[in-house]
């Protein structure tokens, strides 16, 4: 190389050296204070069920707090796949770190994400309860939004009646037709055991989903004929859509999204404090619209953290009269636009009360009408709009890998205890 000295790679050098895992990341970086958040935590609700006990044979359990912490720190990247977490624990510096040499794989990481709803549920309210005694977040006043997050299902996989009972009889023959093989041992003595097994639960859990959906949309469709008498029979829609249901996801819900496509989805509702930015409340519904939605919220919130909900921000995709009437007799201060009337010149514009309205919907009309509503409400979209873009951008509520309301509400609250801890990090440590 015209007599060049250069420095080139020799990667077939030998080398020794000494590497403590505490030496993979900086003092000061981020997941050491997740760690030291979840080493803080009471996790004895995760640690219950496990059955490797002094004096019981078995190997060890996986500390519960290490998987805690795995998940929290993966879903701050916005990393939900269980194989892809599996991965970034054998060679990813930040998670070998939390590791500590213990290994994990997919199928552990996965179980427990979506298998421990009633604890992750007690921890999220364990570290919301936390701050509000730090004094750190108040629900005097809260904003309430949903976001439709894409379910694992296609839109193909809806399905009616007809065809799901024949989907479903196949179903079921596919399972009877692999216990009978697995019953001949000559036919079957090529496959291993492993290999049996997770083909029977794949069958089996397949049969189980068609069984759902051919039960809801039967369901579905007794809601719909009632609805259809109550209309009265000259009134009655002969157009009415078919009822379906999807076979990959019977709970999900082909609903309106953002972007004015109709898709599989979950509606994920967050409730927040405007002062703090902290997510106080999650639930999930498979219903695609708000109505109803925001009494429940306020118990969940109010049952959370002992405070009482004063003030309740929402959009108007949650007005219907009895949520009105409710919350003025629950003492709550409902801040939600009024819908424009269709005749402006008979009935005045949206702030203008009208003969049939109850008291509280004619105090809606005018305290939304007024400069110190329409300040109050600001805080709704400045609150919610950032918080559920926050959730879905860095959080992973996006699109989901899991499937039933179940396991979409765990996945939403990993989320939402991420969103909080990441906030929070030094006020809880402290």
């Amino acid at each position: 190389m015209d007599g060049i000295r250069l420095r080139r790679p020799d990667r077939s050098q030998m080398s020794f050296g000494l590497l403590s895992p505490e030496d993979l990341v900086a003092e000061g970086h981020a997941v050491r204070a997740v760690w030291a958040v979840v080493e803080s935590l009471d996790l004895s609700a995760f640690r219950k069920p496990l059955k490797a006990r002094e004096g019981v044979a078995g190997r060890d359990a996986t500390d519960p707090a290490l998987l805690v912490g795995l998940w929290l720190w993966a879903s701050t990247e916005g990393e939900w796949s269980a194989r892809r977490l599996a991965e970034l624990c054998g060679r990813d510096a930040t998670y070998r770190w939390l590791c500590g040499g213990v290994t994990v794989n997919h199928r552990m990481l996965s179980e427990f994400r979506t298998g421990h709803g009633d604890a992750l549920d007690g921890l999220f309210t364990q570290v919301l309860a936390a701050l509000v005694h730090k004094g750190l977040v108040s629900v005097g006043r809260i904003s309430q939004d949903g976001m439709k997050v894409r379910a694992s299902a296609g839109a193909a996989s809806f399905r009616r009646e007809p065809t799901l009972l024949q989907r479903q009889a196949e179903a079921h023959a596919h399972v009877a037709a692999l216990r009978a093989l697995y019953d001949d041992a000559e036919r079957s003595a090529g496959e291993s055991s492993r290999r049996r097994a997770m083909r029977e639960r794949a069958a089996e859990e397949r049969a189980g989903r068609v069984d759902e959906a051919v039960a809801l949309v039967r369901e579905l469709r007794k809601k719909q004929e009632a609805s259809g008498a109550k209309m009265g029979r000259g009134k009655r829609r002969a157009e009415q859509k078919p009822v379906r249901a999807s076979t990959t996801d019977p709970e999900a819900t082909r609903m309106k999204m953002s972007d004015g496509g109709f898709r599989p989805a979950y509606n994920v509702q967050v409730a927040s404090d405007p002062a703090s930015r902290a997510v106080v409340g999650v639930s999930v519904s498979a219903g695609g619209n708000d109505y109803e939605l925001d009494g429940p919220m306020r118990r969940q919130v109010e049952q959370r953290t002992g405070g009482t909900v004063a003030e309740h921000l929402v959009d108007g995709g949650y007005l219907k009269k009895e949520s009105v009437d409710a919350a003025a007799a629950g003492g709550v201060t409902l801040y939600v636009p009024p819908k424009p009337p269709k005749d402006p010149a008979k009935n005045g514009d949206e702030f203008t009360p009208r003969p049939g309205d109850s008291d509280a919907m004619k105090a809606l009309r005018l305290r939304m009408g007024g400069e110190a509503g329409k300040g109050v409400y600001k805080l709704r979209a400045s609150t919610s709009e950032t918080v559920n873009a926050d959730l879905r951008c860095r959080r992973g509520l996006r699109e989901l890998t899991v499937r039933g309301v179940k396991k979409v509400t765990c996945v939403a609250l990993w989320s939402a205890l991420a969103y909080n801890v990441m906030h929070f990090a030094k006020d809880l440590i402290g």
